[in-house]
């Protein structure tokens, strides 16, 4: 998979290159390329943003300087699928992540708060995703989100199995995943739940389904 982000804070996403779930699929399953808007912009200074038309707070990343970095990158705008990171966009959900993983090549854009020129979304993307109802500093977080949760569904990414039975997986019906316990048993009065301890797989099993419908 090639996954790109354009940003304007691309140490941002230096760690998360040498950590999995991305480290371990890096140069195999995943190409992943970050791009700084200022490398190309087609203005003077290095500047991306401007004031909105019709005036109000706040700089707006510029439709000509997303333009042209697409065309440095591309030449011109993406066949893939192209996600601009954005309160308004669709909920960031484990349904749409596995979507998004299938796809071949996948282009996020970040701006800073939520400045967007409008023109932006209507022509140069073909998608917006939000995690949550609710503005950040920037688009580097939400970019952060989306790209764990695609590394983490390629092949390769986690030990064998232990991406099958986690909170939203086919395994537990998309459910939240049940509470685990480890030793001591006992630990300032607070105790493991006895079926855990009693060595009988169905009831754990039992056990474990009931939780997941009631945290569910």
């Amino acid at each position: 998979m090639q996954l790109d982000v354009f940003t304007l804070i691309p140490d941002a996403f230096a760690w998360i290159r040498e950590r999995r779930p991305v480290a371990a699929v890096l140069g195999a399953e995943l190409d992943l390329r970050v791009f700084n808007y200022r490398d190309t912009t087609p203005l003077s200074a290095r500047q991306v943003d401007d004031e909105p038309y019709g005036g109000g707070p706040g700089m707006v990343l510029r439709v000509d300087v997303v333009a042209a970095a697409f065309d440095a990158v591309y030449g011109g705008v993406p066949e893939h699928r192209v996600v601009a990171l954005t309160p308004g966009g669709r909920q960031l959900h484990q349904e749409l992540v596995e979507e998004l993983a299938a796809e071949p090549a996948l282009t996020l854009l970040s701006a800073r708060f939520e400045g967007f020129d409008q023109r932006i979304l209507d022509h140069l993307c073909s998608d917006e995703v939000s995690i949550g109802p609710y503005v950040l500093s920037g688009g580097e977080i939400p970019a952060l989100a989306v790209v764990d949760a695609v590394a983490r569904r390629l092949p390769g990414a986690l030990t064998e199995g232990s991406g099958e039975v986690e909170s939203f997986s086919a395994a537990l019906g998309g459910g939240l995943e049940y509470p685990h316990y480890t030793r001591p048993a006992e630990f300032r009065g607070w105790s493991v739940p006895e079926v855990l301890l009693s060595g009988d797989h169905a009831r754990i099993e039992g056990w474990r389904r009931e939780r997941v419908r009631a945290l569910t």
